[in-house]
């Protein structure tokens, strides 16, 4: 497990490269510059001319040179205007263009609240889908089976931002209630903290619990009509000891697949489902980003993001060897 473990590690590296690629140069394919709205706020605030303004701006910024040198100085392996090479290979992700402050200082004042919602979400979104799921499959062309089903359909079929969305309107209109939009910290007050974050979790978790209650369902049937099972069932076994011992932890490994796929849903549902419930986590940090034309922080933020995904991914790979011993890694 260790060459397997060194192999998909190594493989992170191309990933991520090509991952940085894409991103640099396609934020600033992105109609407007980040150079034109700081001119503008120079002429509203400082009435100064766009010529030597925009000059000025692309020089202190270091976008008066070529895109691929840009690109090497963010890097690392071109050096920048002073001579010494800072970038990504130096530990530094590069600083934002509209405030001193570096985007590990953005992602370590901002990921706290990232990873809390996305963990919420992630733990309800399988306490709904794997107890459905699996009593879908006990219960199958039952009522309970009809109806497990077309919750699981109504799930997938829903798009978190609108149902998001429809949670701050409607409530906010019949009973004049709104979640908090204030930032409550779990080590101030961790009811307030999880109040806050119960919802926006919920109603992701929700939407990403459909896949995982289909595939569920699926394996868990497959697996009940093999021969061991119904060995288990003549030896007279609990139908609670059939399920979660011998039946379960086989029908998991295609579920757990299916869980690491969702981590980039997640994590585009983040950005969304901040932005609507005024979360002030990365993915709302990326969004304002974004509008922003800041280049460091939207190049900084994507890449950790493919990398956290990668590192799931492994860990879903290696998590297989645990559910099934017959699975080798070479």
């Amino acid at each position: 497990m260790r060459t397997y473990i060194i192999r998909r590690l190594l493989l992170m590296i191309p990933t991520v490269f090509l991952v940085s690629i894409i991103v640099f140069f396609l934020i600033r394919l992105i109609p407007g510059s980040i150079v034109d709205s700081m001119v503008g706020q120079l002429e509203v605030y400082g009435g100064l001319t766009v010529e030597m303004d925009s000059s000025v701006i692309e020089k202190a910024l270091g976008l008066d040179v070529p895109i691929v040198v840009q690109y090497g100085r963010w890097v690392g392996v071109v050096p920048g205007a002073d001579g010494s090479f800072n970038g990504i290979f130096q530990g530094n992700f590069g600083t934002s263009m509209w405030r001193p402050a570096t985007v590990l200082e953005e992602v370590a004042f901002r990921w706290p609240v990232t990873f809390q919602l996305g963990l919420m979400a992630m733990i309800i979104a399988q306490l709904i889908a794997l107890p459905v799921g699996i009593f879908s499959a006990l219960r199958q062309d039952t009522w309970g089976d009809y109806i497990s089903r077309s919750f699981a359909i109504l799930c997938i079929s829903i798009p978190y931002f609108w149902l998001g969305t429809m949670v701050i309107v409607f409530p906010s209109l019949w009973w004049g209630y709104m979640p908090p939009i204030m930032l409550i910290h779990f080590t101030e007050d961790p009811m307030g903290n999880l109040k806050m974050f119960i919802i926006p979790a919920l109603v992701l978790g929700m939407t990403m619990s459909g896949m995982t209650m289909r595939m569920t369902r699926t394996m868990m049937l497959e697996v009940l009509r093999q021969d061991y099972i119904r060995t288990a069932w003549a030896k007279g076994l609990r139908e609670r000891v059939v399920t979660l011992r011998h039946a379960l932890k086989n029908a998991l490994i295609p579920v757990i697949t299916v869980i690491g796929w969702q981590v980039p849903v997640l994590i585009g549902g983040t950005v969304i489902i901040e932005q609507i419930f005024c979360l002030p986590g990365m993915g709302r940090l990326l969004i304002d980003a974004t509008l922003r034309r800041d280049y460091p922080i939207v190049s900084g933020v994507t890449l950790i993001f493919a990398a956290a995904v990668v590192l799931i991914n492994l860990m879903v790979d290696i998590a297989y060897g645990f559910l099934d011993p017959r699975v080798h890694y070479k």
